[in-house]
């Protein structure tokens, strides 16, 4: 009995593709959940519809619980954004998604990731601490909260 109502309760891992400018409703959706300023739908689809730019999704059935963004510059990239969905927080969807993204950039000929993130942002830093990249700056009052930016970098190979 205690199995049969394990399953039930249990989600599937959601399924990961690229992200296209068709999934820029759903990705302003997220990023305003996640964030103090979201991006609008207008926002991303210039974004996606940008070349430099690279985005990946993760998909329960028709719902999308989390995706993440970065831009290219010769051989280095930018994290733009990345984000997942609240009721998807906290079930493993983040790392699968970032490894993904980061096979894709190394693929296109990125050997260096820099991001930004929240210096008090721990879900994020114990992602990016187990992901490989590590601090290299800060920025003091980069956010509009006045709190301090932590600068990470990734080598790729």
């Amino acid at each position: 009995m205690m199995n049969f109502v394990a399953r039930l309760l249990s989600r599937p891992m959601p399924s990961l593709a690229e992200a296209s400018a068709r999934d820029a409703a759903a990705i302003a959706a997220i990023h305003a959940a996640s964030f103090q300023r979201g991006w609008s739908e207008q926002e991303l689809q210039q974004l996606l519809a940008d070349r430099a730019v690279v985005g990946h999704r993760a998909m329960s059935g028709r719902n999308l619980t989390a995706f993440i963004l970065s831009r290219i510059a010769a051989d280095e990239a930018e994290i733009l954004s990345v984000a997942v969905a609240p009721a998807w927080r906290g079930h493993g969807v983040a790392r699968p998604l970032l490894d993904l993204h980061l096979r894709r950039l190394a693929g296109l000929g990125v050997r260096t990731v820099f991001l930004e993130v929240g210096e008090h942002n721990v879900p994020a830093l114990r992602l990016y601490g187990r992901a490989g990249f590590r601090e290299v700056g800060k920025r003091q009052g980069y956010y509009d909260s006045g709190a301090t930016a932590l600068l990470l970098r990734r080598d790729l190979g």
